[in-house]
């Protein structure tokens, strides 16, 4: 996570263990342990968590899970389930735990801000983390992002992703589209737009502004009332445009006409012109 915890959430949670935590560790029974039920975090990877398994079974678990006591000694976790799956995995009976007591709101927000931190959440588990602020805890956007520690817009941008169609939010979660693709479909209204979208992306490998020229392509068919098929030449004209930009390190424009067209670059000062005539020669 880019900016960092959120205010508050520094102090209100970290696995940097203190002297007292590290005086409080105990060894519990991985039965006495069980997964937290708002865990935004769905999936776990297998290779991963079979990597840990194989390193826990050599080291054993380096660093406590961090728990919170709900009945006589049962226990929720916290913070560190994966080390927790992988524990069981490798056949251990205990595991080191840290208990401390923080509310339920809180719980899931260290929840959120750790898989966040370490990257193990995906988009949709993101989006509903958020959801389950705002619906369990009546927290605003606001609120969210001064204790997650992202932007208001970027947390609205997350969860515009939840009005997305089941099968949409699976290819979401699976990697075969980007955040930038699902928005991208999402300026869509129809279903059929949307699905055409997506299966052009998949298709023809298209990158995140291919497939916003292919999305304002449709959007104005539905203008017209007439959708038309996208012009795929045009696409390629995009990507030619963006590989040109790469390779001479400047902004290149690619005008496409029916006869005739031109490419503008773009330099700046003699020096960086004389570069790009450099690298034109080569």
């Amino acid at each position: 996570m880019k900016k960092g915890l959120g205010k508050g959430l520094n102090t209100l949670f970290s696995e940097d263990l203190t002297e007292k935590d590290l005086n409080g560790i105990i060894e519990v029974k991985l039965t006495q342990v069980e997964p937290n039920a708002n865990q935004p975090r769905k999936s776990f990877d297998a290779d991963k968590l079979e990597t840990l398994s194989d390193s826990i079974k050599e080291h054993g678990v380096i660093q406590p899970i961090i728990v919170k006591e709900i009945t006589n000694n049962r226990y929720s976790i916290i913070a560190g389930e994966r080390r927790w799956r992988a524990a069981k995995l490798a056949g251990l009976d205990t595991i080191p735990v840290v208990v401390r007591e923080y509310s339920e709101q809180a719980v899931m927000e260290i929840a959120l801000v750790e898989n966040l931190q370490r990257e193990d959440l995906n988009p949709i588990e993101e989006a509903l983390g958020y959801k389950e602020l705002c619906d369990t805890y009546d927290m605003t956007q606001e609120q969210i992002s001064s204790k997650i520690g992202k932007s208001r817009s970027a947390i609205a941008n997350a969860m515009r992703l939840l009005s997305l169609e089941d099968e949409f939010q699976k290819r979401l979660i699976s990697g075969e589209i980007s955040e930038g693709h699902a928005r991208a479909a999402l300026s869509l209204d129809a279903f059929e737009l949307r699905e055409f979208l997506i299966n052009q992306v998949i298709k023809n490998q298209l990158n995140v502004r291919q497939t916003e020229i292919l999305a304002k392509q449709l959007q104005k068919g539905i203008k017209q009332k007439a959708p038309k098929q996208p012009d795929i030449y045009e696409i390629e004209i995009a990507r030619l445009q963006e590989r040109l930009s790469a390779d001479l390190g400047t902004k290149v424009t690619i005008q496409n006409g029916a006869k005739k067209g031109k490419i503008e670059i773009e330099y700046y000062g003699n020096d960086d012109l004389e570069r790009i005539l450099n690298l034109i020669n080569k």
